[in-house]
């Protein structure tokens, strides 16, 4: 059974599916010690991790690079990569840059949009495939939830399904209405996962960074689990604090010569 297979059964048992983003070893590691299921490193690494002004900026290397970290910090863990910004703009072009990802570490590959003969051509190569619809980060400026209209749902209802019929072994649907979702859901074999897409996905993916306060980012889809933004800001202004009264390094922190040996080094030294 492959790998990806799981994530099949577990949307035919209604076991919801965890999601979430990672960009490095150490929380990666905390990620997959706490049960996560799936470790997404996304192209949201760029404008929450490397400093970007948008996902557009984050290259192949960049994705490589953090996907080589999030496998060293779990081993085991099942890890969805993202193709980057132009980086699948054709089937033999998605072909060779999804092997360069999965060579970094990835179970898995994602790409942005409408796109079946991309998911045809990974299909071909062996590679699973989780797809993108609703927002996309690399491709709408825009960054408002989408599929409002009657329309505009029927048109993702359909792209979803084209996808579906194309071999995708995943989708993700972000900022879409939740009414919508539940329908693609309903509609697709493969498992589906939601960010700020409601609650009638097969399971739920946030970035790492918003569920932990870090960056200050508030999207109405995100939940705060922690504030280490603001923990980190106090231990940095504490360190700094003791460094300039003197207060750190103290007797704790030290290491001292036996005096045999500082005997010897004093003499020498002199």
């Amino acid at each position: 059974m492959s790998r990806v297979q799981r994530f099949f059964d577990m949307k035919q048992q209604a076991a919801p599916i965890v999601m979430l983003t990672a960009y490095d070893a150490p929380t990666a590691k905390a990620e997959w010690e706490a049960g996560v299921d799936i470790i997404l490193v996304g192209d949201s690494v760029g404008t929450n991790i490397l400093g970007y002004a948008s996902e557009k900026d984050v290259t192949l290397s960049d994705i490589c690079h953090h996907t080589s970290a999030v496998r060293r910090g779990a081993a085991e863990a099942f890890i969805l990569a993202d193709l980057p910004y132009k980086t699948y703009e054709t089937p033999d072009a998605a072909v060779t840059h999804a092997r360069a990802l999965i060579a970094a570490g990835a179970d898995m590959v994602k790409f942005e949009g409408l796109r079946p003969e991309i998911v045809e051509a990974l299909a071909a190569a062996e590679i699973d495939v989780c797809c993108h619809i609703g927002l996309e980060p690399q491709h709408h400026e825009d960054k408002r939830v989408k599929g409002r209209s009657a329309a505009a749902a029927i048109a993702l209802i359909d792209a979803a399904c084209v996808l579906d019929r194309a071999g995708m072994s995943m989708l993700i649907l972000e900022l879409i209405p939740e009414e919508v979702a539940g329908k693609i859901t309903q509609s697709v074999k493969a498992p589906v996962i939601g960010i700020g897409a409601g609650r009638r996905t097969d399971g739920q993916v946030l970035v790492v960074t918003d569920l932990l306060g870090t960056t200050g980012n508030h999207f109405r889809h995100n939940k705060r689990y922690a504030e280490t933004g603001a923990s980190q800001r106090d231990a940095y202004r504490a360190y700094a604090d003791d460094v300039r009264r003197g207060a750190f390094p103290a007797e704790a922190n030290l290491v001292h010569m036996s005096e045999e040996e500082l005997a010897i080094f004093m003499s020498d030294a002199t």
